[in-house]
């Protein structure tokens, strides 16, 4: 505005071509930096007990588990590849559910996210600004308030960033994620050169792994499901198909180099802290990874509780990266407000559906324990994950021509469904909640909203001028339909 508009007809014909379209800037290596970023946060240098804990302490049945559980994150790791290829669009399962069972299931998953996703960032972001304060106040806690301030700041840093450039975002994730698997590589490499030094205290759990009490079929049922719980974020992804480059070839790719990736690390990290510690002082220990550097690199201890607010910082920015894209299908579906579809005319960036989650997020950070009320909402992500892979069985029956670079071996979706609709509904059976029946009203209260909004398209004319007015506020426009756009 203000500014004299030009007659020039090659001005008039460049202003025809130029698109607002999501442009294809994640490349291979940036999408690799993504997904290990989202897997590994703060767990494995701070708590990687759960699975031992609940293998009894029986080394050999501890590190199988973590193989298992790598194994099946990369069997839906490589269903998502298929939908990813089939279906390069932003949303991940939002988009994926849409296509294969409908509009309804979609929007139960958006309506669902809408409050776990971001009370996950939120969580995050608390955690980071724990580990980043505490050094300062020594053995003395740190200020509620100085930590939420920390939070709040790292948070909308990360939004504003992700909102203004999808190359700086990705360059952001990929500098944290070397630097967090640098950490893990130090602990790795620590725990075989003691192993190699053939000290007989360090080999001696490796010699009779199995000597401890077996555990039973559900303890073994709970270690499982910890051990998937540290794998959780393969799924990131395909938040992202619609922004990488050759989709076809590097989805599968990228999957197929990320995921084994982790899983060779977490069971190298595990080695080496059974290397140094005993089983009872990993299961006791408060942080296992500090507690490991104090007996072997004592002198650069202070590098892991740094270690691990990177680790956590990275993981927190490939969050808020896929949350804005989940925003951004479901506002293209119609099942969100238009204005959340627009892209800045500027950067090609989704920023309202950027700002719209990270104020969500924050009003988690405020007053922070409602983050612990959607900790029971945990059962939903492996639900959406089971409808997920049977979207994939319903989309090779119903559309049998649909182009699929890759495609996975058919047995392998429907594993995942089975083993998905299994970690629903374990957890609820063997420790029965009242909050797990608040959590599946709140699935159904969805509804209510779908019902009259989506279903009966109810709308209300004053909320289109809000939106215009938002839309030249943030100098956003909705996105073209073309497959090539022209901002840089």
């Amino acid at each position: 505005m203000g500014k004299r508009k030009s007659d020039d007809p090659k001005d008039v014909i460049r202003k025809g071509k130029s698109k607002t379209q999501l442009k294809r800037n994640i490349g291979y290596f940036d999408g690799v930096s993504f997904i290990i970023g989202t897997i590994v946060g703060a767990g494995i240098f701070v708590s990687p007990t759960g699975v031992l804990k609940h293998s009894l302490l029986n080394v050999g049945v501890a590190l199988m588990i973590w193989t298992a559980s790598g194994l099946v994150s990369l069997m839906g790791s490589l269903c998502y590849a298929e939908l990813g290829t089939a279906l390069p669009f932003s949303g991940g399962e939002y988009s994926h559910i849409k296509r294969g069972l409908g509009s309804l299931p979609a929007f139960v998953f958006i309506w669902m996210s809408t409050v776990t996703k971001p009370a996950s960032n939120a969580a995050r972001a608390l955690l980071f600004a724990e580990y980043a304060i505490q050094p300062f106040y020594g053995i003395c806690p740190a200020p509620e308030v100085v930590k939420k301030c920390l939070a709040l700041a790292v948070l909308w840093s990360l939004g504003i960033l992700n909102g203004r450039s999808v190359k700086m975002a990705a360059w952001v994730q990929t500098v944290f994620t070397l630097l967090k698997m640098m950490a893990l590589s130090v602990i790795a490499v620590g725990g075989i050169v003691l192993l190699v030094g053939g000290r007989r205290e360090n080999l001696a759990r490796f010699e009779d792994a199995f000597s401890s009490e077996i555990p039973s079929a559900s303890q073994v049922a709970e270690a499982f499901f910890q051990g998937l719980y540290a794998y959780g974020g393969w799924w990131s992804l395909n938040y992202m198909a619609e922004e990488m480059k050759n989709p076809s070839r590097n989805i599968p790719l990228t999957v197929m180099t990320a995921v084994p990736t982790v899983m060779v690390f977490y069971l190298l990290v595990n080695i080496s802290y059974l290397t140094v510690l005993t089983p009872k002082e990993i299961v006791s220990s408060v942080a296992v990874a500090v507690t490991w550097a104090d007996r072997v690199i004592p002198s650069v201890a202070w590098i892991i509780p740094l270690s691990v607010a990177v680790s956590i910082f990275g993981a927190l920015n490939s969050s808020v990266f896929t949350l804005g894209r989940l925003s951004y299908a479901g506002s293209q579906s119609g099942h969100l407000p238009v204005l959340m579809s627009m892209l800045n005319v500027h950067s090609c960036t989704p920023a309202p559906a950027m700002i719209f989650s990270t104020t969500i997020a924050s009003i988690f950070i405020i007053p922070s324990d409602l983050i612990m009320l959607t900790n029971y909402f945990g059962f939903s992500a492996w639900l959406m994950t089971g409808l997920t892979c049977a979207s994939l069985i319903v989309l090779r029956y119903r559309e049998p021509h649909l182009y699929r670079p890759y495609k996975v071996f058919l047995p392998v979706p429907f594993v995942m469904v089975a083993m998905s609709f299994f970690l629903v509904l374990a957890p609820i059976v063997w420790s029965p909640n009242l909050q797990y029946v608040y959590a599946f009203l709140f699935m159904l209260g969805s509804l209510i909203v779908y019902l009259p909004f989506i279903h009966f398209k109810l709308h209300f004319s004053f909320l289109d001028k809000i939106t215009c007015h938002l839309q030249l506020l943030l100098e956003v426009s909705p996105a073209d339909g073309l497959a090539e756009g022209k901002c840089e």
